[in-house]
C-alpha cells in the first residue's frame, strides 16, 4: 500500500497540483496586498479620501456589515481572475501544435493499401 502511495504522489500530476496551489496562495498574498496597499488609497485619492477599509454600516451594538472590505475583495478578485486569464492565454499560445503535414505513404502501406483494394473488388 506504501508503494501505491509512494507513485500516486510522485506521478506528475499531483506535484504539478500541489506546486500550483503554492504559487497560487502566494500570488493570491501579492494580489491582496495590491489591492489594499496601493490600489485602494489610489482608489481614495481620486474619490475624496474615502478609506475603502473603514466603510462599514452598523445593525444594532455588534453587528457590522464591512462593505467596504467586501470591495476590496471584489477588486482583489477581478485582478487575480485577469491576471490568470492572461497566463492561460499565453501558455495556450505556446501550447497550439502545429497542424500535422500529411506523411507520404510507405511501400509497404501502399501495398497494403492495394491489397485491400483488390480484395473490395
Amino acid at each position: 500500500m506504501f508503494k501505491e502511495f509512494k507513485a500516486f504522489l510522485m506521478r506528475g500530476n499531483v506535484i504539478e497540483l500541489a506546486i500550483g496551489v503554492i504559487i497560487g496562495g502566494a500570488f493570491g498574498a501579492i494580489t491582496t496586498s495590491l489591492v489594499s496597499d496601493i490600489l485602494m488609497p489610489l482608489l481614495g485619492v481620486f474619490t475624496g479620501g474615502i478609506d475603502f477599509s473603514t466603510l462599514s454600516y452598523k445593525i444594532g451594538e455588534k453587528s457590522v456589515i464591512a462593505y467596504g472590505k467586501f470591495i476590496q475583495s471584489i477588486i482583489t478578485f477581478l485582478i487575480l481572475a485577469f491576471a490568470i486569464f492572461m497566463m492561460v492565454k499565453v501558455i495556450n499560445q505556446f501550447s497550439k501544435k502545429k497542424e500535422a503535414e500529411p506523411v507520404a505513404p510507405t511501400k509497404d502501406q501502399e501495398l497494403l493499401a492495394e491489397i485491400r483494394d483488390l480484395l473490395k473488388k
